[in-house]
């Protein structure tokens, strides 16, 4: 079973961290990165059985020492390896250079230049290049050379992550080498699950290469791979002397036109766990919304004081405004009157889009225990766009004041931190299939939320656990699945979750 520091990404300048931490706990750093090539010869030989002619790649930095390391392994299990460098022999440095100087020494080995690189007999291809690290454009003769190795058909493995694979973004700089498999050290990074660059790296594979896990305790990291271990410990379980209003009453803010939108969110606020939850409507609206599920209450609510009126009983513990709702002036007020009731408020879709001309306002009366869950289009309405998906998230979290949570097949979640100047945690999701993008599936991500607020959990960690729970009904369903099918599997889930 995983523990919560097994879901920690460390990002490039944090690794880097983490192996000078264990070269001063005595670890040398030749040994760690023997154990490392050793890690990825292991992989090769194992995924690869039927293959024993192997072309290595070995760039000037660490990466390229590993794949000597890699090199020798291979050699001496009987493989034809043929090696090529980036760089004269002579211009490696440190460990790598170490490693370079046995192969020659003890393996006879072989350098040959990229240039004379030769893909015809489709080799597998060990991609020991640039890892983690590149911070600049893949161009010109490398480009081709990436090319020719995308062309191969003998399979890649790239070391660390794919060449031209960002380690901390995702992002393809210039051109990226796409691989079968991807042998990591210590922890994954936030390369390796996010977009564009994460389908690159194929398998994922995280190497154990000595690294003292007590490393982690200095370096702090904020930034984790999305898994019930973080966030079950807060998860609401109903006692068994406890009554539905316990389990809290979500309020769903329904719009009069796309009323399927509420109702799909006030039924999944049901299956999540609220004892209760209802949908607020225009008077116009009641006799259609009330003719959905007989468990969801609906009350028809002319003008925002009423609203307000309503959510001073305590029982109505969460407010969920966004789906269906409308770009309008009632949504406007409504979601403004959300907010100051001081109430947790998950914020979706219109609720957050009647703001665009004015982020500023919106930003003034969100706190805490607010959720935003924008896809890319509606996050562009209220915040900067710059940078990579993980940066921006975070930013967008410390400049509202609330949990933003943006989604995609690379889901992030982010909690604001004390300040402008700190960073905030960032939770990183990524089981949800390509088949969970269908209408009114945003709909029920925010039933689920509001279901678990409603029933007390902790705002971040709602969030995180709203977004996997989603993501996982998906997976049982398959292909095929609507909207209306992940509001039934949200039982199964739960089951499992407590199973386990």
């Amino acid at each position: 079973m995983k523990n919560k520091t097994d879901c920690v990404l460390l990002g490039v300048a944090e690794m880097m961290r983490a192996d000078e931490l264990a070269v001063e706990a005595g670890i040398a750093g030749n040994a760690l990165m023997e154990n490392a090539g050793r890690a990825v010869a292991e992989t090769a030989m194992s995924r690869w059985r039927d293959a024993h002619d192997v072309v290595v790649l070995c760039g000037p930095g660490n990466n390229g020492g590993d794949g000597f390391v890699a090199a020798r392994y291979l050699k001496q299990a009987g493989w034809t390896v043929n090696l090529h460098c980036l760089v004269p022999v002579e211009k490696l440095a440190g460990d790598a250079a170490h490693h370079a100087r046995r192969w020659l020494d003890e393996e006879n080995g072989l350098i040959q230049t990229l240039q004379s690189l030769s893909l015809d007999q489709g080799p597998l291809v060990i991609d020991a290049l640039f890892g983690a690290g590149l911070a600049r454009p893949v161009e010109g003769e490398l480009a081709a050379i990436i090319q020719q190795v995308n062309k191969n058909t003998g399979g890649c493995l790239s070391v660390d992550l794919p060449s031209g694979v960002s380690g901390d973004t995702g992002d393809i700089l210039g051109t990226a080498i796409r691989a079968d498999c991807s042998v990591t050290f210590f922890r994954l990074k936030p390369g390796h699950l996010l977009y564009p660059g994460a389908p690159l790296c194929g398998q994922v594979i995280v190497a154990d290469i000595a690294t003292p896990p007590d490393v982690l305790e200095i370096i702090k990291p904020s930034t984790f791979h999305n898994d019930p271990v973080l966030w079950w410990d807060g998860f609401p379980v109903p006692g068994a002397d406890g009554h539905k209003y316990d389990r809290g009453h979500a309020v769903v803010y329904g719009g009069d036109a796309m009323i399927g939108a509420a109702r799909l969110a006030a039924r999944a606020a049901r299956r999540a766990g609220a004892g209760v939850s209802s949908i607020i409507c225009t008077p116009e609206r009641f006799d259609l919304y009330s003719a959905a599920d007989p468990g969801t209450i609906v009350e028809p609510v002319e003008h925002v004081a009423a609203f307000c009126e309503l959510l001073a009983d305590k029982r109505r513990n969460c407010i969920a405004i966004g789906p269906g709702a409308g770009v309008n002036t009632r949504t406007r007020d409504f979601t403004i009157a959300a907010l100051q009731s001081g109430k947790p408020v998950v914020l979706d879709a219109d609720a957050m889009s009647v703001f665009s001309h004015d982020p500023a306002e919106l930003f003034a009366l969100l706190h805490a225990n607010c959720i935003l869950t924008p896809h890319d289009g509606e996050f562009a309405r209220l915040f900067s766009s710059d940078g990579d998906k993980l940066a921006r998230t975070r930013r967008a979290a410390v400049q509202s004041g609330a949990v933003v949570i943006l989604k995609g097949a690379d889901t992030v979640i982010a909690a604001p931190a004390a300040s402008a100047a700190s960073t905030g945690r960032a939770t990183i999701n990524t089981n949800a299939p390509p088949d969970l993008a269908t209408a009114g599936a945003g709909d029920v991500l925010v039933g689920i939320i509001a279901g678990l607020l409603s029933q007390n959990m902790e705002t971040y960690a709602a969030a995180c656990a709203g977004v996997w729970i989603h993501g996982q009904c998906a997976n049982l369903l398959g292909p095929g699945l609507i909207a209306e099918d992940l509001c039934e599997k949200l039982p199964v889930v739960l089951h499992e979750l407590r199973s386990e």
